[in-house]
Formats: C-alpha cells, structure tokens, sequence
C-alpha cells in the first residue's frame, strides 16, 4: 500500500515553472523586456515558481572570480528592483543545490554527443573560443535540463534562442522515462512575446551584454543621460517617417518594439503615437518612455546593493526552499538508476 501511494503521489503532476538567467551584473533592456517582466508576471499565476541565478552556467565563459562574486549581487539586485518576490518564489543560486550538478551527470549519460554537437549555441560559441571550445560548454545544455527535471518543472519560460535546448531536455526526460519508467512530466515552453531587442548600433543583432560597442545595449541601472544619448545614437536609415517593417528598416522598427513593449501599448498604437515625428523626435520620445520605466527600477537597485548580506541572504534561503523541493524528487532517481 506504501508503494502504491508513493506512485500515486508520482504521477499527480504540480505546474512548477523554472526558469534561470545568467549573472552577467545589471540586466539590459533586452533581458527585462524578454525575460523578467514575463518573470514578474508569472510569479502571480503560479503556486510554484522557482527562479536561478545560474552561476554554474556562467563559468563555461571565462570570468574572474571576483567579477562573477558581484555579478550574482548585482543581477540579484536588478532581479529584486524589478519586481521579484522572493515570498512568492524561490529565488536562489543553483550552485548552492548540488543535486543540480549530480543530476546532469546521470543525465549525461544516456545523451549522445552527436546531438550536442549539432546545437547551434555550441558551433557558434566554440567558434569564438578559436574552436578550443570546453566540455563544460559542449554540455550545458545537459546541465540544463537538469536544472529544469530536477524539480519536475513543467513549463519554462524562454527566449526564441533556448527553444532548441528545451527540446533537447524534453528529449533527456522521455529518454529517462523509457528507461527507468515514467517519472519526468514533458516541460512545455512559455515563449515570450515580446519581440527580439536588437542592438542599438547593428539593428541584425540582438541586444547583447557583450557587445563591444558600449551605445549598443541600454542596461537596466543606466542614468536618464546616457539612454538619451544611446538613443539619440542609434542606428535607423534615411527616411525620417516612423513605420514598422522588420524587414527593411530594423533600426526604426526595433525602436518602435522597444517603445511599445515599455509602454504596455500595441504597435499600431505606438505607430498612432508617433505619427508627423521624425525618426530623431521619435528617438526621444522612445528614450524618455524608457527613462520612466527605470527610473523606479534603477533607485531601488541601488538602495539593495548598499546591503550585499541581504542580497546573499535571499539567495541562501531561496536555495535552502529549493533544496527541499529538489531532495525527495532527487532520492527517487538515485533509486531508479541504481544508486541505493
């Protein structure tokens, strides 16, 4: 009868969305208008909802100690400024739950390196480590959906970019429940709808923290000086009419998705907004609308670094949560495959 309800417990399925980000220090404009406005909005609808400061993840690119130790503060800053909860998620660091590291383990091994080799983050990333690429790069995405499996998780908010890494962990689960029985749920991915945030100088990439070009990327913590200036720099063509045409003008186009996703308003509605504007108006009115969404943000991060022990603090209660959640589910699998 025990075990009978212990399958039973198995099979009633929670809906537990996971997600991560890297702690790359203050977010940019991109990372918020996809990711963590969406987080915000989640943690509202969900009774479980885990959110990691992936440091684990950070160190398949190289990094000083001491530049990834502030880092995590500072991305745990801007997460909390922008309206995460840690009462109403766990919000924690994924080193500090070891089952993470022990979990991608087994999951490495019944994934087959053919299909890592073929995902698209590894043959472009390698490439720009003069193809000297690490195992630990070749197999994050391994690393990731253990990150995912190993609360059960079962939708997983992400970027049009980690679609193919989510069917990879997709993939690891039906594998694991051929093998040892039917133990994983299928995560389901929550795609965000926001439009891609491109580069402010080079409007065919994205928006991007490494970018080399410091007018390229508007951070979260920026002053109301520099987004003007940003703004006022950015990228567009020679016709001063404010349309939206991804295709053949993406410097213009990009500024109107900025400004409707700041807003909250339709693009038809933001088009209705700008138009008699010219394109070098229309930058400010994008850069203002800009300005007032982070300027509550941008205070309150800095109120939160001045205390690096809170910040420390909530990530270690966050993983202590998460640690309890992880445990039983992470017994069962030692099980499973053998181990006791």
């Amino acid at each position: 009868a025990a075990v009978h309800s212990v399958m039973k417990k198995q099979s009633a399925v929670v809906d537990r969305i996971f997600s991560g980000i890297q702690p790359t220090g203050t977010p940019h404009l991109g990372n918020y208008l996809g990711a963590i406005q969406n987080w915000v909005r989640l943690q509202e609808e969900s009774s479980s909802v885990l959110y990691s400061i992936m440091d684990m993840h950070s160190l398949t690119m190289p990094k000083e100690p001491s530049v990834l130790r502030q880092n995590i503060l500072d991305t745990t800053a801007a997460i909390l400024a922008c309206g995460i909860d840690p009462k109403k998620c766990f919000l924690f660091r994924q080193s500090l739950v070891p089952e993470h590291a022990e979990l991608a383990w087994i999951l490495g091994c019944i994934t087959n390196v053919p299909r890592l080799l073929r995902l698209p983050q590894w043959k472009m990333k390698c490439a720009s480590q003069n193809n000297e690429g690490t195992v630990g790069l070749l197999t994050y995405p391994v690393l990731q959906a253990a990150d995912i499996l190993l609360y059960k998780s079962t939708r997983v908010p992400v970027g049009e970019d980690q679609v193919l890494h989510l069917e990879l962990a997709q993939d690891i689960a039906q594998h694991f429940n051929k093998k040892y029985g039917e133990f994983f749920p299928m995560p389901k991915a929550i795609l965000s709808t926001t439009k891609k945030i491109k580069s402010l100088r080079d409007p065919a990439m994205k928006m991007s923290k490494s970018d080399s070009q410091k007018l390229a990327t508007v951070n979260v913590a920026d002053s109301p000086e520099e987004i003007v200036l940003k703004f006022r720099k950015a990228v567009t063509d020679f016709t001063s009419e404010v349309t939206y045409d991804p295709e053949s003008r993406p410097g213009v186009s990009n500024l109107v998705s900025i400004h409707a996703a700041v807003t909250g308003l339709s693009i038809k509605e933001v088009l209705q907004q700008a138009a008699g504007l010219d394109t070098a108006r229309y930058k400010m009115v994008v850069a203002e609308s800009v300005i007032q969404k982070f300027a509550p943000i941008r205070n309150e991060i800095k109120k939160l670094q001045e205390d690096k022990y809170h910040l420390i603090k909530v990530l270690e209660d966050g993983a202590e949560k998460a640690k309890e959640l992880a445990a039983p589910i992470y017994q069962e699998i030692r099980r499973l495959v053998g181990f006791q």
